[in-house]
């Protein structure tokens, strides 16, 4: 199968339980890493199981990564993350590292819901609609296509944690603003910046122009597309209420993906790397309920134990995408770097890389 940029995108076969068993994988991962330690880097998203987690280089979220992927001297990134995060680490490394993703199957559900078919229909739609500037910001997950098309259209990519300084830029750059493809993080973001709810509408591809009106886009100042993540609307305004009412001492910190009920809710909000640095700096005995991924909440929980820290949600609220990256696909690749045959590598072709590489740099010099 061949990806949009001419990629051959076919999975390599994990290493099978009959060739080696579990302990025996991640023996041997151990060999391989120090064996190509001058020339391979290996990053790890802090969704990532502990399995994985172990043997990265470095850890963080998907901004952290990126600026690492950026400066790393290393031949070789083994991204593991989500396809849109291999796909920025080589737009940010100008395609003169190796970057592989060790399945190719770990995507983004929210990356999914915005395609640049959909996006440019209704960037066509818009236009017609007002004459006003409208300042395209995607959140960085999103496909590479997507970021050429903001780089195209004089837009910024953002994260969740400087979406903030971004939109605002946005509107003091243009009249009006599109977000996409996570509606949530935009109308969180938006709301506290001070623009009311009625001023923002929501923009679905399923419907003819959206589901929208051309004096809706007339009347709104932001654009919000449909998207959202599936793992952060597994929160709910409820499960916040229930912690504060059985127990009010204990502090209830979500991601900004969360619905703005749950936002709204909850004491506070913040990136990913936000609530880490949160929990670090709380006194012993502090009490966190944490609305985001599971197995960064486990981990944060067993790293801290001085701390009490659990998941805002009873039920699992796992990113099963991410889950993807396991240790028998991650062998699997690095015994391929070993042959000097790397598989499952990320390639974005040379005019989409030129245009995303002009919505991050705009990015980094915002924040």
């Amino acid at each position: 199968m061949i990806d949009l940029f001419g990629n051959n995108i076919e999975n390599t076969e994990p290493i099978t339980q009959t060739e080696l068993s579990d302990e025996e994988v991640l023996f041997e991962i151990d060999q391989l890493k120090a064996e190509l330690k001058e020339k391979l880097i290996i990053l790890g998203h802090h969704y990532q199981q502990d399995d994985i987690i172990r043997f990265a280089d470095i850890k963080g979220d998907s901004l952290a990564l990126a600026q690492k992927a950026k400066e790393t001297k290393a031949e070789y990134i083994m991204f593991c993350g989500v396809h849109f995060m291999a796909e920025t680490a080589d737009i940010v490394t100008h395609g003169k590292r190796t970057v592989v993703l060790p399945d190719l199957r770990a995507g983004c559900s929210m990356a999914d819901m915005a395609s640049a078919e959909d996006i440019n229909k209704a960037w066509s739609f818009f236009k017609s609609a007002t004459d006003e500037k409208i300042v395209p910001i995607t959140y960085i997950n999103c496909a590479a296509s997507l970021k050429s098309f903001v780089g195209k259209n004089e837009g910024s990519i953002c994260t969740s944690s400087n979406a903030k300084k971004v939109i605002k830029w946005a509107l003091e750059k243009g009249d009006k603003l599109l977000f996409f493809p996570d509606q949530h993080l935009g109308r969180n973001t938006c709301f506290e910046l001070g623009i009311p709810l009625e001023e923002m509408v929501v923009y679905d591809p399923n419907y003819q122009n959206g589901g929208l009106s051309s004096k809706q886009i007339q009347n709104a100042k932001v654009i919000l597309w449909y998207g959202l993540c599936s793992v952060h609307q597994g929160f709910t305004k409820e499960q916040v209420l229930t912690i504060k009412k059985n127990n009010p001492r204990m502090e209830v910190i979500v991601h900004p993906e969360c619905n703005f009920e749950v936002f709204s809710a909850a004491d506070d909000a913040g990136s990913t790397a936000y609530i880490i640095d949160k929990i670090k700096r709380a006194p012993a005995g502090s009490e966190f309920a944490v609305g985001t991924e599971i197995n960064l909440v486990n981990r944060l929980a067993h790293e801290m134990t001085d701390k009490k820290i659990i998941s805002l949600s009873p039920y699992q609220c796992l990113c099963t995408t991410m889950y993807r990256i396991r240790p028998r696909w991650l062998l699997a690749s690095m015994r391929a770097i070993k042959n000097n045959n790397p598989i499952n590598v990320i390639k974005v072709d040379k005019t989409t890389r030129e245009f995303s590489l002009r919505a991050l740099e705009a990015m980094f010099k915002i924040t």
